[in-house]
């Protein structure tokens, strides 16, 4: 059973990211296209369409900021000092873009900076993100357990492409999150901002799935040696099928496919990581298991986890449920 606790915490920890993916990045993508709407009252409807949700999406992030603690605590130890400075900026960006999100309704008219934070606060956030991933995938510089790199070792072109490629995904996400919420011409805004950021997700997509590959020989043996090859195939097809879908549906103004088309997209792209990492937590050299905790500190951790992601489920079924309709330019909740 000791065995199987850590791959039991690192699917716990990969679906709250892949959660923290479905469910916060809508809302950044919202605040990065926030500057092209054309009046105020668009605005003001594309920040009413998160406002019962973006608050809540953050549960995730900490679910899995503090699983790693808690269960690899190892692993948080290398990976925090190696990303030091990205993880920094991507939580004071969030914190500023949620005092800017309160503070814009409460300040009107005079809310101009408060309309720079939200933008600015999303597009950092989004890019730290991306770099985060980035430098976790190109490797962590490893002695005697411990980090032994230096402070900059992220910032490698591969890591600021996986940061401008989130930009561009969450941008795409936020758009046909508007499609599905809002109507009249900020909708039709939306469509057509999709439909750049589309194209550019995929380019980007392509050039991180050719990039990994060459570059790092661990990831090139995991997906092209046999018998993997034969296992593995089906997620790229997969992946050019969804975007065959999620392009249709924008031609066909379609209006909820194209946001689970693109979170579907960002599913694969997730999974597709995950193939090429595990079971390395810190590649190329520490494993789920050589930084686990201790059994009875994972085990007392599951507990608490198996009682409460259940309620936080339904939570946020809840919240979803209660605010399905579409918000009209406006109309709010503030």
């Amino acid at each position: 059973m000791e065995a199987y606790l850590p791959v039991i915490w690192a699917g716990l920890i990969a679906t709250a990211v892949a959660l923290y993916v479905v469910m916060d990045d809508f809302d950044l993508g919202v605040g990065i296209l926030f500057p092209f709407a054309k009046k105020e009252e668009e605005r003001d409807a594309m920040m009413n369409s998160i406002a019962p949700f973006w608050d809540g999406n953050e549960t995730w992030l900490v679910l899995g900021g503090g699983g790693l603690w808690v269960a690899f605590p190892q692993a948080y130890a290398v990976i925090m000092p190696a990303l030091y400075l990205p993880v920094t900026v991507m939580l004071l960006a969030l914190i500023f873009r949620g005092v800017s999100f309160e503070f814009r309704f409460a300040s009107k008219p005079k809310h101009a900076l408060w309309d720079f934070a939200f933008t600015a606060g999303s597009i950092l956030a989004a890019f730290s993100q991306g770099v985060i991933l980035g430098g976790v995938i190109q490797g962590i510089t490893v002695a005697n357990g411990e980090f032994a790199g230096g402070a900059f070792d992220w910032a490698t072109p591969f890591a600021l492409l996986c940061g401008l490629g989130l930009v561009a995904g969450y941008g795409l996400l936020g758009a046909t999150w508007i499609i599905s919420r809002v109507e009249g011409d900020l909708a039709e805004a939306a469509r057509r901002q999709a439909t750049v950021l589309f194209p550019a997700v995929l380019v980007f997509i392509g050039l991180v799935s050719l990039w990994t590959p060459l570059q790092f020989d661990r990831i090139a043996e995991r997906w092209f040696s046999t018998p993997n090859i034969w296992f593995l195939w089906p997620v790229p097809l997969l992946t050019a099928g969804l975007a065959f879908l999620a392009w249709r549906s924008l031609r066909l103004k379609q209006e909820m496919v194209p946001f689970f088309t693109a979170v579907g997209l960002f599913l694969l792209c997730f999974i597709g990581l995950a193939i090429s990492t595990f079971p390395y937590l810190v590649p190329p050299s520490l494993t789920i298991w050589d930084t686990a905790a201790v059994p009875a500190s994972q085990v007392f951790s599951l507990i608490g986890v198996v009682f409460m992601l259940p309620i936080i489920l339904g939570y946020f079924a809840f919240v979803f449920w209660t605010f399905r309709g579409k918000v009209r330019v406006g109309e709010g909740y503030h």
